[in-house]
């Protein structure tokens, strides 16, 4: 299966998958029209497309495109995503035959109370969720149900590639450092992706091992973390207090 980020909107990546016999999926197709561009100039067929969660700009595209081309829509249960055919469910899997693949749904509330993963071909389809050295922030769900969430994400296998939905990385790596300046991954991880970024290149997808080793989100119980934890607010023994902490600062962070 192939991988492409397709940029969109601001910041946005609308993922396509494709096999080489010209079958396609996309992820949160916020705008219908890189799509097709996409579909055209590479002779593919889209077969399905996958929401994550009811934001404009994750779901724009995806009435359009259903209509054009007769594709799918698998979408967690949320009455604002209209488009849906296929409504899914946290533990179901999504079985395709064009492009042959399996997706399993995994529901991840925090950042939307409806919000959906989807696991599967090595891949997992974050939305907005999880990014590269960062979080999504919580418009709807609490502190404890988005480090529940990710605390799922984080035990997939660690070569799974993580896609997610917007071009965060440098910004969430510059506030990374603020809460462990001495984490050497983190150090190399930003120096990719300033090079990456500099020749006008996603900086995803990126494994989930390197997620482990950089993301302070995922990192709440490291003793780096838990200590400018203590120094920011005093008592650092709840994990649930830690994250929001962390994300609290997250909100609020400009540099």
């Amino acid at each position: 299966m192939h991988l492409v980020p397709l940029p969109a909107l601001a910041d946005n990546y609308i993922w396509l998958l494709h096999d080489d016999a010209g079958n396609a999926i996309v992820v949160d197709p916020g705008d219908d029209a890189p799509v097709e561009q996409a579909l055209a100039s590479r002779g593919l067929r889209l077969r399905a497309i996958l929401l994550t969660h009811h934001h404009a700009d994750h779901i724009g595209g995806a009435a359009a495109l259903r209509q054009r081309h007769g594709a799918s829509v698998y979408a967690p249960e949320d009455a604002h995503i209209e488009a849906a055919t296929v409504r899914v469910r946290d533990g179901e899997s999504i079985a395709l035959s064009e492009p042959r693949a399996n997706y399993k749904v995994i529901a991840v509330p925090g950042h939307t109370l409806s919000h959906v993963a989807y696991y599967g071909e090595g891949v997992l389809l974050a939305g907005d969720t999880l990014f590269s050295m960062g979080c999504g922030r919580l418009f709807e769900g609490t502190p404890a149900q988005m480090l529940a969430s990710l605390d799922r994400l984080a035990a997939l296998p660690a070569a799974t590639l993580l896609c997610c939905g917007h071009e965060y990385t440098a910004a969430n790596g510059r506030f990374a450092h603020e809460i462990e300046p001495g984490n050497a991954a983190l150090s190399a991880r930003r120096q990719e992706v300033a090079a990456l970024r500099a020749r006008q290149h996603p900086s995803l997808p990126v494994t989930m091992a390197s997620e482990l080793a950089t993301n302070p989100f995922l990192r709440i119980d490291e003793p780096a973390v838990i200590a400018w934890c203590e120094r920011q607010v005093g008592r650092a023994e709840d994990r649930i207090a830690r994250f929001a902490s962390v994300r609290a600062a997250k909100d609020v962070f400009r540099a």
